[in-house]
């Protein structure tokens, strides 16, 4: 894989284009979990099968990379990789099925809160430290959550539940990630979680699977190729720019889910909604570049 540019500018537009992708494939995820969006014979199709899809395509796209760069398994821990892939595969699915019964930015600004799941599990299980203002960021983000799923009342939906759920187990895949890329390539870690992730994803099917039509495979195909697409472009903004610098654009998939769920499905945010994803995004935002100035400090 060719080094991508150190401009900041163009680590701002991969992030942004990676944002693209990972707003539709929660798009595309929606319209195949929803029935008679691709006309009378296409029906829902289960998350689990989306999810294998996600991981068949994007493992191939990964596998060709691999080959293409010529290189060799440096001693993976199968462990923790095994830990990484079935929390990840979990945040797939649970995101996946949210996305399906609820509107794309409040499903995707409920998920945004993996990075205080992660600060929190950072406390315990690596032995780091967080000062008054992570914790300040992490009340905000708490806030806006409840904001968005307004427990109690007749706006609230169990499928927020599933994007909470897909929160916490992508935080927990965090720390696992972070162990992982302390260790190991990173291209070697985008490889082995693929292949591990299509190897478990690949169990639900003898329950579940279902005909799709052309359409839908087509969709299918495309959630594997935009996922494989929006981690390239994700680690080429990572390797361009610094991560405290680049991170909080990756909050821009909020704005492309909601403009993809508005120009394919006619939905739009309740004032409630928007007005909690704003406060999530804000504590999120800080949170990152609280952390970005610690790594600073501590590299010096």
């Amino acid at each position: 894989m060719s080094s991508p540019s150190s401009s900041p500018l163009k680590a701002v537009i991969f992030m942004l284009i990676a944002c693209l992708f990972m707003a539709s494939t929660t798009l595309i995820a929606k319209t195949l979990g929803n029935s008679g969006v691709l006309g009378p014979d296409a029906t829902k199709l289960s998350p689990f099968m989306v999810t294998a899809a996600r991981f068949f395509f994007a493992a191939g796209v990964w596998i060709i990379v691999w080959k293409i760069s010529g290189r060799r398994l440096q001693s993976p821990d199968y462990s923790l990789h095994l830990k990484r892939t079935v929390l990840g595969w979990a945040t797939v699915t649970l995101i996946f099925a949210a996305s399906a019964k609820m509107i794309l930015a409040d499903a995707t600004a409920i998920s945004f809160l993996n990075p205080l799941v992660a600060m929190v599990l950072a406390v315990f299980m690596l032995g780091e430290k967080v000062g008054p203002v992570r914790w300040f960021a992490a009340a905000v983000m708490i806030l806006g959550a409840v904001i968005l799923i307004q427990p109690g009342s007749d706006a609230f939906q169990l499928a927020a539940l599933l994007a909470l759920g897909a929160a916490f187990t992508g935080g927990v895949e965090v720390i696992y990630i972070k162990q992982l890329t302390n260790r190991e390539p990173l291209l070697q870690v985008l490889l082995v979680n693929n292949l591990m992730g299509l190897c478990l994803a690949l169990i639900p099917l003898w329950f579940i699977w279902s005909w799709p039509t052309q359409a839908q495979w087509l969709l299918l195909v495309m959630v594997g190729l935009c996922m494989a697409t929006a981690q390239l472009f994700f680690i080429s903004a990572i390797k361009g720019a610094e991560a405290s610098f680049v991170t909080p654009f990756m909050y821009s998939t909020l704005l492309f889910a909601a403009l993809l769920d508005f120009m394919v499905f006619g939905a739009l945010p309740t004032s409630i909604g928007l007005l909690g994803a704003l406060i999530v995004v804000s504590g999120a935002i800080l949170l990152a570049w609280r952390e970005g100035l610690a790594q600073r400090r501590s590299s010096r």
